[in-house]
């Protein structure tokens, strides 16, 4: 019984939060120009709420899909060969390999939802110029 009750609590403290109120998760009162909020992650994806002051520089992820959920602010987006402009409620699907960057044009932050496909750890990323690894 002992037992019985140690494996429910342990359980029960490793529960995955299936659901978050992003409108109440905020930035913090200072940072630079780009903040990123960890939400969740398993091997298949990983999701994140980026708050973004300027810009994103051109960038690709090689093994990982990434798809947009603008929440706040608006800005001028470029995925591949096409450039756009985002508003709250705009979704994006950037797939791997392809260049993208955003530039904000709204005075408030960009704020949105990051979804990463597979587990995104930050180190597949790849600024414009720089080499690709093979």
């Amino acid at each position: 019984m002992k037992y019985f009750v140690a494996i429910c609590v342990f359980l029960l403290s490793n529960s995955v939060v299936a659901q978050w109120e992003l409108d109440k998760i905020e930035a913090p009162a200072e940072y630079e120009n780009i903040h990123v909020h960890h939400l969740t992650s398993d091997s298949l994806g990983s999701a994140f709420l980026i708050w973004v002051k300027k810009n994103v520089q051109s960038h690709l992820h090689q093994a990982h899909t990434e798809s947009i959920y603008v929440i706040e602010g608006t800005g001028s987006m470029t995925v591949g060969d096409s450039i756009f402009d985002i508003q709250a409620g705009s979704f994006i699907f950037v797939p791997f390999g392809t260049y993208h960057a955003v530039t904000v044009t709204s005075d408030i932050p960009l704020k949105v939802l990051s979804n990463q496909s597979p587990k995104f750890l930050g180190k597949d990323r790849i600024f414009a110029g720089q080499l690709r690894k093979e």
